[in-house]
């Protein structure tokens, strides 16, 4: 029982100072985006820091705060061989934010690059993104080592806690048969909705019940396309969804503010799950369903509550905080022994007597078993006889 006490109490007390330790608001502050060096660039005075996204790009801030902007650098770096490099990194909530941005700047002529999580380029302009960090550089001159210094700076990137790092699930169901290279394009408002040519109007998809968007160009026999996946938190949602966009779709005349289907030649969907497929373009019935066909909502579990990575929620802050309980009440628990002990032995030493200690002469009874038989006459063999003894 006392065991068990003890066990509780060291766990109870452990939580309770990792809870205090994580109080809010003692958060440390995000770390820097760019280094100062890395692969021969050395960075030119100190990077211009900013938490407004009109300083990352002054056409299009709200449409980056739309992806959850939060803040940005822009450096400028020389190499030793005079050389210099502009970079401009944009931090974003997550990599949905990040990956979303950096659709949204890629462009079809770009050639794709093996640096960070994607990238792309065109002449000296490298795009690229790395977690939740957008990268946005420019060379003076390019060299046969500016890939291999790009690739050296992304590793060098903060990387973002728990499933901040993780790109949204929407990505996974958009086939790959037929796609045209750098047209995939994400979405989580209306304002980049807007901006990716979609078949439908931001009233319909509805992002207000937390709707995402993916797009891409596919190429069929019959002529070019656009998938549309549009992801819903649960089945149930987007069958609601899908039933307003055929009302939408089959009303012959659209009254005035009513939200309807843009003019963009054939348009097929179709629900599986969570997620509405549309098709529109220069396409036959056969082909939009078997466009269609590739997309198929395969239901799996998977854990994707956020795994936090800080002080209240670190299982080796907790068993350092058990360590050292168990170290004080160790301590303790030496040093009330040691008390105890010695001023008992003070208290013996000083006040003898049968208060404090016990009497010099304290009575027994003895048992004579080793005597023989021939003893006094008026006592026994084994006869129980009172003593003195110390």
């Amino acid at each position: 029982m006392c065991l068990r006490f003890l066990l509780t109490f060291v766990v109870v007390v452990s939580l309770a100072s990792g809870a205090f330790a994580a109080t809010p608001g003692t958060d440390l502050p995000a770390p820097p985006i760019l280094p100062k060096e890395f692969a021969g660039w050395h960075i030119q005075g100190a990077p211009q820091a900013s938490k407004d996204a009109a300083a990352a790009d002054p056409t299009n801030g709200a449409l980056l705060k739309e992806y959850g902007f939060t803040d940005v650098e822009a450096a400028t770096y020389k190499s030793d061989d005079g050389r210099t490099l502009k970079i401009r990194a944009a931090r974003f909530a997550d990599a949905s934010g990040a990956f979303g941005a950096y659709s949204f700047y890629l462009q079809p002529e770009m050639a794709r690059e093996e640096i960070g999580d994607q990238g792309a380029s065109l002449n000296q302009r490298v795009l690229f993104y790395r977690g939740h960090i957008l990268v946005d550089a420019v060379f003076s001159q390019l060299s046969v080592m500016s890939a291999a210094g790009l690739r050296e700076l992304a590793g060098e990137l903060p990387r973002p806690g728990g499933n901040a790092g993780t790109l949204p699930p929407i990505l996974a169901f958009m086939p790959h048969h037929g796609y045209a290279a750098n047209t995939e394009k994400y979405a989580e408002g209306p304002l980049a909705l807007g901006a990716i040519d979609s078949p439908l109007p931001a009233e319909l998809v509805d992002f207000g019940a937390s709707a995402e968007v993916a797009l891409g160009r596919y190429s069929t026999p019959s002529g070019e396309a656009t998938l549309m996946l549009i992801y819903y938190p649960t089945p149930k949602s987007a069958a609601e969804h899908l039933r307003r966009i055929d009302a939408a779709h089959h009303a012959a005349q659209p009254q005035s503010g009513v939200a309807s289907v843009e003019n963009v030649g054939p348009f097929f969907d179709k629900r599986t799950g969570p997620i509405v497929a549309i098709t529109a373009g220069s396409l036959s019935e056969s082909d939009a369903q078997t466009l269609l066909g590739a997309v198929n909502w395969d239901p799996s579990i998977t854990w994707n509550e956020n795994t936090y990575f800080d002080k209240k929620n670190n299982i080796a802050n907790l068993l350092v905080n058990i360590i050292i309980l168990c170290i004080i009440i160790g301590a303790i628990s030496l040093a009330a022994g040691i008390a105890f002990g010695g001023a008992r032995v003070l208290l013996r030493r000083y006040f003898p007597g049968p208060v404090f200690g016990h009497a010099d002469q304290t009575e027994f009874i003895s048992l004579h078993l080793d005597e023989s038989a021939e003893g006094p006459a008026d006592r026994l063999p084994g006869t129980a006889e009172t003593s003195k003894g110390s």
